[in-house]
């Protein structure tokens, strides 16, 4: 059961609207979490993995860790980008 449902109407407190926009964020920042990983992993994989095995190789280690770095550096530029742009 989701903390925005409940059992029994009358037995459980009420949530203010910070607290729901609170769990909404959370929420939201979770799930945005797990598409970028899942996006990160994807496009590392399919650019650096050439012959999948049992272990990487030293160079498709390096590249992964390369392809990461690269997706977290942009998204902290493109992050800071429209911060900036809403002001």
């Amino acid at each position: 059961m989701d903390s925005f449902s409940s059992p029994s109407a009358g037995s459980s407190p009420k949530l203010s609207t910070d607290d729901l926009m609170g769990q909404l964020k959370v929420q939201l920042a979770q799930a945005y979490a797990e598409e970028f990983l899942e996006t990160v992993r994807g496009k590392c994989f399919e650019k650096c993995i050439t012959k999948p095995g049992s272990s990487l190789s030293g160079s498709e280690s390096s590249c992964i860790s390369r392809c990461v770095d690269r997706y977290i550096e942009a998204t902290g530029i493109i992050g800071r980008a429209l911060f900036n742009a809403q002001r």
